[in-house]
Order: structure tokens, then sequence, then C-alpha cells
């Protein structure tokens, strides 16, 4: 049976559902983040005229756009509230997150999975998804599906080789699997290989539908370019937003947890943890000073400017 696996790392918690040995989703809340369904309070400082809409400043300051203000609303008075999406930066710019007045009749919502939590999850798993998520690709056999973040939507493109029905059929596990392990939603276009005949568009059409049968979204049919698009609900970053704007912020705690994972397996005194000089900046004290609690190590902070933004990495020393 599937299960929420949830890891506490350093600086980022972390949830896998798990069947088996086989990862079927992922997310991942920094701090700070108000994760959708996160019930809580805000002072309402605006309302927009002419809507049911106005910006609140929630507890901890962060503003939001709440949807469903009673009639009687006004302006200085603190509401319950349940955050519906998180906020979202793009380029240039940081979406406010949204939220609606708790006891509307607007759609529940899901905050971060509650499940069993690990010291650390089972060998493999995360990386495969993180590493997944860094290049925004997954393969197929004979292909490859690349995703792209934009503001308008998230766009995948089914790149293969040989006859087009079967690239865009054998694709469909792989978007199913992107879809999530990457945490996405809101706006998603699907670029597969064109097909000429009304039949293969058919037959791709009835794939992937039954691929996601169980992830809630509505999608268009296939057109004559081979273009399908899902709309489903969006909810907060997902990991490639999070690649896509805070790719040193995702190296960084990646970098911690490789240091704790070999504290975990080897011995010696001195914990040195090597990392590009870009994400030094990234590594905040308290960080690091969590990493020597957990690890019960004196942790050394070493730079090598050969090494690529992901690849950094931790040994155990004598001194």
């Amino acid at each position: 049976m599937a299960e929420w696996l949830i890891e506490a790392g350093i600086g980022e918690r972390r949830a896998l559902l798990v069947e088996g040995e086989r990862v079927l989703a992922a997310r991942l809340l920094w701090p700070g983040d108000i994760a959708a369904g996160t019930a809580t309070t805000g002072k309402l400082t605006a309302k927009l005229k002419g809507t049911r809409r106005g910006v609140a400043v929630l507890e901890g300051g962060a503003e939001a756009l709440v949807d469903h203000l009673p009639p009687g609303a006004t302006e200085g008075q603190t509401l319950d509230l349940v955050v519906t999406r998180a906020s979202l930066a793009e380029r240039g710019r940081l979406k406010r997150a949204q939220a609606r007045v708790a006891g509307s009749a607007a759609p529940q919502v899901e905050a971060f999975p509650q499940g069993r939590s690990l010291h650390r999850f089972p060998a493999g798993l995360w990386e495969e998804v993180w590493h997944a998520a860094s290049s925004a690709s997954l393969a197929f056999p004979g292909g490859e599906a690349l995703v792209s973040v934009t503001p308008a939507m998230t766009l995948i493109d089914i790149d293969g080789i040989g006859d087009p029905r079967a690239v865009a059929l054998a694709a469909i596990p792989a978007i199913a699997r992107a879809l999530a392990w990457f945490d996405l939603g809101g706006n998603i276009g699907i670029d597969f290989p064109t097909l000429g005949a009304k039949a293969d568009r058919r037959a791709v059409d009835e794939a992937l539908g039954t691929a996601l049968e169980a992830w809630p979204h509505e999608r268009t049919a296939m057109n004559g370019f081979g273009f399908v698009q899902l709309v489903a609900r969006l909810e907060g970053p997902s990991l490639l937003h999070r690649f896509a704007h805070h790719r040193l912020g995702m190296a960084a705690r990646m970098a911690l947890r490789r240091a704790e994972l070999a504290a975990d397996e080897g011995t010696g005194r001195v914990l040195a943890l090597t990392v590009h000089p870009a994400l030094k900046a990234k590594l905040k004290e308290a960080w690091l000073a969590e990493l020597a609690r957990r690890t019960g190590r004196e942790v050394r902070l070493e730079t090598d400017p050969a090494l690529a933004i992901e690849a950094g990495y931790a040994q155990l020393v004598s001194a």
C-alpha cells in the first residue's frame, strides 16, 4: 500500500509517496512557506472594488489575496483564513499567496502531507527525484520528456526517434511520473510529435486519460499539431519552480543532505563539506551548526570552483 514518508532535512521538509520501492509522488516545504491547506489568520488591508476579493497580511507578515470575503468584511478586520495556494517566485516578481475565508464554500485543499517520519528515506529514492527535477527531464524508451517552467504554463516537450505514434504512447508513463514527482499544477502544455491521423491522436488521448485517471485535472483533446493542454489545481511552487528560481538554494540543501549521509556511513572527527563557491553564501551558519549538532562532528566548509553547482560532496576526515 502506498504511504507518505517524511524526512526532516536541514532547511527543508521532504515528502515521498512510496509504494514498495517505487516513488509515486514528491512534495517539498521550506521554512517560511505557508503550504496550501494551512489555517491562519490575516488582517484585511484592502478590498478590491466590485469583487469579493481583498488583500490580507497573514501571521508572519506575508500578504495574500483573499477570495470569498463576507459582504460585511471591512478593512482592518482580522479574518480566519485557509491558504489555497502558496506564494510563487517568478522572473522579476513574487506572486502573493492566495487564501479563502475559513468556512466558505471554496474547495478544500490538503496541507503538506502527513505521513510516517523517517530518519532517512530508503536509499536512492530522493536522489532519483531530485536529479530528475534538476535536469527537468525524464527518459522513456526511445525518447525523453523535457519540462520547462514559464510564467504562463509548464511545458512538456516529447522528443524521440521513431514512429511518432509509438514515441507519443511510450512517453505517457514519463508524463504521468513528471506530474507527480515534480508536484506540477496550473496550466500544463504537452507537445507530442505531430500525428496526422485522427485515429492515432485518439489513441494517445485515450492512453493519456487512463494514465491520469487518478490525477484531478481537465484536459483538451490533442490538436492537429500534437498539443494537449492540462489544467490542474496549483497549490504552490513545484520542484521545477524551485530549481528555476532558487537553484542555489536547492543545491545547498542537497549538499547538506549528502553531508548527513556521509556522517551516517563513515568514521572520522571532522566532516569536510566541499561545494562550488557560489553555494558558500547560501549555507547559513544556522544550517551548518545544525549539521554539526546532528552528526556530532566538527564541520569544515571548503570550496572548489571546478565543481558543478549540484555536485557538492562530503567526507569524514581525521583532522
